[in-house]
């Protein structure tokens, strides 16, 4: 008997493989054993490997290169990685040169020096061998070897320095430049935006080198910040040929035979309105409430996106690599083809639509006492806007729609006063618009008001996630949780820090509630530091994600919580109704990815999808501020940093960087636990919340950062104390919007 023969996995290998090679676990065993590396001849000269099955078992050793159970080191001998003591990780650029590995099981990261970097890009797979700690006592780790390279293609600016062309990337994670082949700077010009292809990825010896594939234009040319971002980002903007003809072919109206689907019901009689932004154009849920008795019915209709979009058909496969919708100022970059997202899916006025029904009764306490939900056809009454239903609210209206938005006000009310005793979190928040002018520039940038009639379709779409979150539990389907854990230990600890010195205690000990967050959000209200009080809270919190597992929602006080409400721009939402429809089937709707895989995916995609969208808005305020170098503004301290603290101006709500060396002459140490920066002679401090008088010295497009200079620190108009009588100002901070939903 050979020793191929003894492999115990052999059997499982035939189920998989008509001609089976040996196991990955048989490879390991021998491999230790022999005690020593091994060349991929002598290994398959000692597993009886044949001359035709040779190539087949080196993929399986390269495959076991890129999981981390081998390496193949330099002279293509093929070793255990447990012997080398290497650690699987993914790099993590620093636009100072320096990086981290991150373990890929967990633990801490390892720093990476300048030097270490020049072998990887930004985002590479690496095995990493523990070689001390630097001067800091950081775990530093070594590069041995590269298993994955993540960048083969980037966006950046080229320029031509000496006769040679190189590129220096969008993304300052990526720290290397890259130098042009001769000739592949193809059309570019000195100092354009360009997409270059990596043709030689980088070694401790070499600078990566690539050839310029797209030429983007100018830096300065409109609209180019989005361009820049949807690269740098790799965020999929073009539709695939086989979804844009799917999108074609699409029924740009309800044909007879989509309503002969079995369970579809008809409310084309009752009067759903939907309300939105004035820009919206995708519209994803109608709303209509009834009094029954003392109590309500609640209508929340949700656009049948499922009916059109079929698991792993064309539309499916791009909207699952996009995961959302993204949001820039004057663009979107849909999660499905306009004919869907603006046409056949959503729910414009005076139109039938195919819909997803959440049909709920709501007891007077603003419990939901019965739900159903069922597939239906619709017919918009209206297409409504927030600031108009809101003063319709404020002022009356003759519109024919007034009477149903009274009900609906009337069990917004009710559903408040429900939260409010379910001890939800809910934050002030000031988001901000820009407002362009005809050329294309930033006009202003104003402040969006959240009013009540937005809190009112919250309220409704929060009833509908909850009740098919406890649908699907009901029935025992798996489906994508949205999930947000409490606070770690150590910011816990750190707002505890924050918050005694404010004479402020948050309630819960160890393991704070909800409840006890949202009551200690009530007694800030009204204070002079309510704000910075407030920033301090959302900080502490962790970021909601996508998961299988149901571990609740801790800012909005759920046991279990799904996004159900908008499958036009978010993919989650989209697995739910097919969840849903494969119960109301009796079937059980199997996803081609696990559901764990497709949490990750869908988180990702929506940080990757805010990230972006954060360095256009970046980039744009930066644009903005250039023609105001040299004025002087007030604002607040919006962030403390080590380097420094970032000012909210009052009137135009951009932000920049006041640097340590421009806040006196003096030591200055950053002070983490109360968020302040603190002089070491004069005992000056800058913290949250602190207002600022300071004059714009530089706007660079390049980093799209603005820098002020300290011109002085006005008094505190307020006169209540912030700690509640203990003799320190009071101090207010930027708000910011909680990632809680």
């Amino acid at each position: 008997m050979t020793l191929r023969e003894l492999d115990p996995h052999l059997g499982r290998e035939k189920l998989k493989y008509d001609n089976p090679l040996p196991s990955r676990e048989y490879v390991m065993t021998l491999l230790a054993e022999q005690g020593v590396p091994m060349y991929p001849d002598e290994l398959a000269e000692l597993l009886s490997i044949q001359k035709e099955e040779f190539r087949y078992f080196e993929r399986r050793l390269t495959a076991m290169e890129r999981d981390g159970q081998v390496v193949i080191n330099r002279k293509g001998a093929v070793c255990v990685a447990d012997k080398l003591d290497l650690i699987k990780c993914t790099v993590q650029g620093h636009r100072d040169g320096f990086g981290f590995a991150i373990p890929e099981e967990g633990g801490d990261d390892l720093f990476l020096s300048e030097r270490e970097m020049h072998k990887v890009l930004h985002g590479d797979q690496v095995l990493v061998r523990v070689i001390g700690t630097d001067r800091r006592g950081r775990r530093e780790g070594r590069i041995v070897e590269v298993l994955e390279r993540a960048v083969k293609q980037l966006v950046g600016r080229i320029y031509q320095e000496r006769g040679v062309w190189l590129v220096v990337a969008e993304d300052r994670r990526i720290n290397q430049d890259i130098l042009i082949e001769p000739g592949g700077q193809g059309t570019a010009l000195h100092a354009q935006v360009v997409m270059v292809e990596i043709l030689t990825q980088p070694d401790a010896y070499r600078q990566p080198i690539g050839r310029v594939i797209e030429v983007l234009g100018a830096y300065a040319d409109p609209g180019m910040e989005i361009e820049i971002a949807l690269r740098k980002h790799v965020l999929p903007y073009r539709f695939s040929d086989a979804a844009v003809e799917q999108a074609k072919k699409t029924p740009k109206n309800v044909r007879k035979k989509d309503l002969e689907g079995k369970g579809r019901e008809d409310i084309r009689d009752l009067p759903l309105v939907t309300i939105d932004g004035e820009t919206s154009r995708d519209f994803d849920d109608a709303v209509y409430a009834e009094r029954v008795g003392n109590d309500f019915r609640l209508v929340v209709a949700i656009a049948d996106v499922s009916h059109y979009v079929q698991p792993a058909d064309a539309l499916d496969v791009d909207a699952l690599d996009r995961g959302t919708s993204v949001y820039f100022p004057r663009r979107v970059i849909p999660m499905l083809p306009e004919a869907l997202s603006n046409g056949i899916c959503s729910l414009n006025p005076e139109v039938e639509r195919l819909c997803m029904v959440c049909d709920m009764q709501i007891s007077v306490e603003g419990a939901v006492t019965a739900y159903r939900f069922y597939p239906g056809v619709m017919q918009s009454r209206a297409r409504l806007t927030y600031n108009q239903v809101w003063d319709w609210v404020q002022n009356g209206s003759d519109h024919p729609q007034k009477p149903q938005i009274d009900v609906l006000y009337n069990l917004f009310k009710v559903l408040l006063a429900a939260r409010e005793k379910r001890g939800a979190i809910d934050f002030d928040t000031i988001e901000t618009q820009m407002l362009f002018n005809d050329d294309g520039k930033i006009d202003r940038i104003v402040p969006v008001v959240r009013n009540d009639a937005h809190r009112l379709i919250e309220e409704c779409m929060l009833a509908a996630n909850v009740c098919s979150a406890d649908y699907l539990i009901k029935h025992k389907h798996p489906c994508l949780f949205r999930v947000h854990e409490g606070p770690t230990p150590e910011k816990l600890e750190n707002l505890r820090t924050f918050l005694s010195l404010a004479g402020l205690t948050l309630e819960g000990g160890e393991k704070p509630t909800t409840k006890d967050y949202a009551a200690l959000s009530e007694q800030i209200k009204g204070r002079p530091d309510a704000e910075a009080l407030q920033t301090m809270l959302l900080r502490s919190m962790r970021q909601a994600v996508y998961a299988p597992d149901n571990i609740g929602h801790f800012g909005l006080s759920y046991e279990a919580y799904t996004h159900f409400t908008s499958p036009i721009r978010r993919y989650p939402d989209l697995l739910v109704h097919r969840a849903i429809k494969a119960v109301l089937a009796g079937r059980h709707y199997k996803p081609e990815q696990k559901w764990l895989q497709l949490g990750e995916h869908c988180s990702v995609t929506e940080r990757r999808a805010d990230d972006a969208s954060r360095d256009v808005e970046a980039w744009l305020k930066t644009y903005y501020m250039r023609d105001r170098v040299g004025e002087v503004f007030t604002g607040k301290v919006s962030a403390v940093t080590s380097f420094g603290v970032f000012v909210m101006l009052d009137e135009i709500h951009a932000e920049g960087l006041v640097h340590i060396s421009e806040l006196g002459k003096d030591y200055f140490h950053y002070r983490p636990e109360v968020m302040a920066i603190v002089g070491e002679k004069s005992g000056a401090e800058y913290r949250l919340g602190d207002r600022l008088t300071v004059k714009v010295a530089r706007a660079d497009l390049e980093s799209s950062k603005v820098d002020f200079v300290l011109v002085e620190r006005p008094e505190v108009e307020a006169t209540e104390l912030a700690d509640g009588g203990k003799g320190k100002p009071a101090k207010r901070s930027r708000k910011r919007k909680a990632n809680a939903a």
